[in-house]
């Protein structure tokens, strides 16, 4: 079990369970609000929610304050040992005062940079800082240079850290100590904020990224739930002019297209499938509009055996076959031909529909097109622009819609 003082944190703030927003929200101490959300974590009054949001957020402070502590330490460290090292190579001596004004010099300085790291959390100084709290920052770092420097006077003068034969005034030290010491403070404070900067724009970047995931899911989902009702429609027009026509075909049409809907239902789990998976439900549809179309219907495969493993985007090419008869097949009276090529060209995997029919600009400007629409768009989704999507017309009185998509190598 995860070690950490979940009671002593959990009684030190109230925890506000109504209160819900998508951005993480800043912990603030001594108040009387504690919370922090999350897009993918939402707070409830169930204690089996309430355990581990306190365990993580245990583990997150921790995590910054022993990050914190090390730097602050680490830091102070190599600012000593800089200045012993340098003291050797100029001066060549080590006496009592040199290292007893060094320890004066770090101790105070681990003290004021803590005090003004506090400073900057209670008075929200923190980056990203705002246009109206610029002043009070830099009123809170000249307040710790100048705090800092005369104690560090102060406590020279108390313990008497100076050479007799070199005494110079408590104002002269303290001005030559603002002057050559400051520099330490504006150093710190320096990496201080360069850090939360750093630490800013890779929260920045985490949270676009997922918020690019969330919006690309919810628009491929939105794709989804457009492709479904819109195939469904059509597969059951057919299934009805065939109930009193023909019973028995209209039969084996209702298992076509049961499978059709079980293989479309697992489709809605999965962004891509294998080429074979669907021209599988292709098959099955083509076979469900066959009985409707008899020998009107002329189906043709032309496919690679190697690009049956390629990944598509599910019911897409139902979808291309759909629109080729709709548009293509069923305004002839004498019908025609459907051909589905698949092969490797020009370093891409191309999916090819071929119909009889001719292409024009009133079948693609209607709202029947939104299938063209849907495929354009989810190869731009899922593929980041490197698919593309054209249809036109080719001789021999045909209609032809290209997918290109990049090659998926096993």
């Amino acid at each position: 079990m995860f070690n950490c003082k979940n009671k002593q944190i959990l009684s030190r703030y109230k925890l506000n369970y109504n209160y819900q927003h998508p951005i993480k929200q800043i912990v603030r101490r001594n108040k009387q609000i504690f919370y922090q959300t999350d897009p993918y974590f939402a707070i409830n009054t169930n204690q089996s929610a309430i355990a581990p949001y306190s365990i993580y957020i245990c583990y997150n402070m921790r995590t910054k304050s022993y990050a914190y502590w090390w730097c602050q330490i680490g830091g102070w460290l190599f600012y000593s040992i800089t200045m012993v090292f340098f003291a050797f190579l100029f001066e060549q001596e080590y006496t009592h005062i040199f290292y007893s004004r060094l320890v004066i010099s770090i101790a105070t300085g681990f003290l004021f940079t803590h005090l003004m790291r506090e400073l900057f959390i209670r008075l929200d100084l923190r980056p990203p800082t705002q246009k109206h709290k610029w002043i009070p920052l830099i009123l809170v770092i000249l307040g710790i240079c100048i705090l800092y420097n005369l104690t560090n006077s102060a406590l020279v003068e108390l313990f008497r850290l100076y050479n007799p034969a070199k005494k110079v005034s408590v104002q002269k030290r303290f001005l030559g100590n603002l002057i050559f010491d400051s520099p330490l403070i504006f150093i710190w404070s320096s990496i201080y904020f360069l850090w939360h900067y750093v630490v800013l724009g890779r929260k920045t970047e985490i949270q676009k990224v997922k918020l690019e995931t969330l919006v690309k899911e919810l628009e491929l989902k939105t794709i989804k739930s457009h492709i479904n009702p819109h195939f469904i429609f059509n597969a059951l027009n057919s299934i009805r002019a065939l109930v009193d026509e023909n019973p028995s075909r209209a039969r084996t049409a209702i298992t076509e297209l049961s499978n059709i809907l079980r293989s479309s239902m697992q489709a809605e789990k999965l962004e891509l499938a294998s080429l074979e998976k669907e021209l599988s439900i292709v098959k099955d549809y083509l076979a469900l509009e066959f009985i409707r179309f008899e020998d009107r219907l002329g189906i043709e495969y032309d496919i690679n055996e190697d690009t049956l493993d390629q990944p598509i985007p599910p019911m897409m090419l139902q979808t291309l076959v759909e629109n080729a008869i709709k548009h293509g097949i069923s305004k002839h009276k004498k019908g025609g031909v459907v051909r589905i090529i698949s092969d490797f060209r020009n370093h891409c995997h191309e999916l090819i529909v071929q119909n009889t029919g001719q292409l024009d600009n009133d079948m693609l400007e209607s709202s029947d097109g939104f299938g063209l629409d849907s495929t354009k768009n989810r190869l731009k989704l899922l593929y980041n622009g490197k698919a593309s999507f054209r249809i036109h017309n080719i001789d021999g009185g045909m209609v032809e819609a290209i997918v290109s998509m990049p090659i998926i190598e096993k």
